[in-house]
């Protein structure tokens, strides 16, 4: 895995300097995004349901509920949803609110807190960026890769202010690893950066496992193949990896739960695996200097074996889906609804003019890399790049949201042919093509640009100069309901506390703007209320009485503009939601006045 033309990951002497630029850039997107964003906004959380849940869980922590305790117990049936995020993200916002609200109303600081947050992973991801491209090229790839990444921050709402999910810290811990694992001189210290960021990756979010999984396969063959002179680097990785994983493990997961194994967030099921395959390289490479390749090509093999048999014995269910077992109505009715969980087919079929925002920037870093090695061109950078963009990609296929990470990590790549081209054309003025393909090569390189051109391809010129549109259309999100303005909050929180029956996609905000019980939101550990809530659409009026009283619930909170409850009466005409429609009332459900004659309906059980 040697390089050409100098033995590392460059074959560059040279080191321009960081800090100037990194803080232009920083300074320059954040400016940006805080003037594009703060005049219009209407509202200081995210437009996803998810900052929205989020807010919901730091506000329940910040009024006492206990660090290990991430049951939601205003979510779903009786007795609550237990959650599955992690507290990693919770603590440092809950901080910033916590702070800020000694010196200011409490809403003031969550919005102050709530705009600072995404803004402070945006430099994150920057300075990793420019980071990497500072290892593997000159000063003119660190700053493409910085204009690029700036780029990809200011087009995506996961970095504008009120993103508070987890998303964007997952890519800021993915592009800090990928850069870590550039050093040309393998130092121990960017090693260990990279297994802690491999390590919060994974107990933050289970969508990073497959990057990180990819990561811990090119150390270790980085090892295999260089041997004695990587040794310390393969150690730091290994038992950083182990340690933090196990140190993430106890600090947020209850010892009652030391032993259940789930497959969407961090458990026995990805420490096992994790903390044994870390202390394993920590263990092969610590073989004497005269362990010759065959030798440790054995040792890989033989970890490779121990850490599988063990996730196969631990956690076999985790090898597949953590969505696998979900039941057959929520995936029809909600989850092939969900963009972020849309498969490349279902794009097609649904929206194909925004398959180039998703895919064509990933494919072409891919096909760079390919070639690049082809050539025998910084070859351990683009095999490490091949490596995290393909697996990126791959799942991207799968699950749009992995789009985030391959377009991110494609940065580098792209980074580097793009100085390569600028140069062949500043050598070559005269030279027509040259600078075309360097001008083409920069605009194939943004996703938002991919994303333009399937917007315009689809409503035309005028209709697409919108950016704001366009980072809206090209991120997948789960967005919030159709109903629910100020005014209809407000008259539902002004109702006696109660189970609300509502569209799980009001179920969030239900939860943030009232003292009720939500039985519906957009999550999966939570398949009791939403089925309940989708039974109750579905059946007729005088079957649905009994979900009622089954549930306890006590007001209906009525949507007939909402996405999935338009799908539910399309599909059953004589059913709960389709008589409320069409204005016929059972009368077991009573009236309540309702701000917005176009919005939500209001109306008690009057069985309780």
């Amino acid at each position: 895995m040697a390089s050409k033309g100098g033995g590392d990951l460059t074959g560059q002497p040279a080191r321009p300097a960081l800090l100037r630029p990194l803080l232009f850039y920083c300074l320059a997107v954040v400016l940006a995004i805080l003037v594009s964003t703060l005049p219009n906004a209407v509202d200081y959380v995210g437009q996803d349901n998810d900052d929205i849940m989020r807010l919901v869980e730091i506000r329940d922590w910040l009024g006492g509920q206990h660090w290990f305790d991430m049951q939601q117990y205003r979510l779903g049936l009786d007795g609550g949803t237990l959650m599955h995020w992690s507290r990693f993200v919770d603590l440092p916002i809950g901080a910033m609110i916590r702070f800020f609200s000694l010196f200011t109303a409490n809403q003031q600081a969550e919005a102050i807190a709530l705009a600072i947050w995404p803004l402070l992973m945006a430099v994150v991801f920057l300075a990793a960026v420019g980071i990497a491209a500072r290892r593997v090229g000159n000063g003119a790839t660190m700053h493409i890769a910085l204009g690029l990444a700036s780029l990809y921050v200011y087009t995506s709402i996961r970095f504008h202010p009120g993103s508070i999910d987890h998303h964007n810290v997952q890519i800021a811990l993915i592009m800090m690893m990928a850069a870590m694992l550039l050093d040309p001189l393998y130092r121990s210290r960017s090693y260990i950066i990279a297994g802690l960021a491999a390590a919060f990756a994974i107990a933050i979010g289970a969508e990073t496992v497959p990057m990180v999984a990819i990561a811990c396969l090119c150390v270790t063959l980085q090892w295999v193949w260089h041997g004695h002179a990587f040794r310390y680097a393969a150690r730091a990785f290994g038992l950083t990896l182990a340690m933090a994983i196990t140190a993430a493990f106890l600090i947020t997961v209850p010892p009652r739960l030391y032993s259940a194994v789930t497959c969407d967030n961090l458990s026995l099921g990805f420490l096992a695996p994790t903390a044994l395959g870390g202390a394993g390289l920590f263990l092969c490479s610590l073989l004497p200097e005269r362990a010759g390749l065959r030798m440790r090509i054995g040792a890989m093999i033989m970890l490779g074996m121990l850490v599988l048999v063990a996730t196969k014995l631990i956690a076999p269910e985790c090898l597949g889906s953590p969505l696998a077992n979900l039941d057959p109505m929520l995936v029809k009715l909600w989850l092939n609804n969900v963009t972020e969980a849309q498969s490349i087919l279902a794009e097609i079929r649904g929206e194909p003019y925004m398959l180039g925002y998703f895919y064509a920037v990933g494919l072409f870093a891919l096909a760079v890399c390919g070639f690049e090695i082809m050539r025998g061109e910084r070859t351990e950078f683009h095999l490490i790049m091949l490596a995290l963009i393909a697996t990126a990609w791959g799942v991207a296929l799968i699950q749009l949201r992995s789009s985030f990470f391959s377009n991110a990590l494609s940065i580098l790549p792209l980074a580097v042919v793009i100085t390569g081209l600028r140069h062949h054309a500043g050598k070559e003025p005269e030279n027509m093509n040259a600078g075309v393909a360097y001008i083409l090569g920069v605009l194939a390189s943004v996703p938002v640009i991919w994303g333009f051109v399937g917007i315009v391809a689809q409503e035309g010129v005028r209709n697409s100069f919108n950016l704001s549109a366009i980072s809206r259309s090209g991120t997948p999100s789960a967005e919030v309901g159709e109903c629910g303005s100020p005014a209809e909050w407000q008259a539902l929180a002004m109702l006696p506390a109660g189970l609300v029956v509502s569209p799980s996609n009001s179920g969030a905000e239900i939860l943030r703007f009232t003292h009720h019980r939500a039985i519906s939101a957009p999550y999966h550990r939570n398949q009791g209320g939403m089925l309940t809530e989708l039974h109750i659409g579905l059946a007729t009026p005088s079957e649905a009485e009994a979900f009622f009283r089954g549930s306890n619930a006590s007001i209906l909170a009525f949507c007939k503009n909402d996405p999935q409850t338009e799908n539910l009466i399309e599909m059953k005409p004589d059913g709960l939601y389709a008589a409320l429609a069409a204005g016929k009332v059972p009368t077991y459900l009573e009236p309540l006045p309702s701000p917005d004659p176009k919005g939500f309906m209001f109306f008690r059980y009057a069985g309780q």
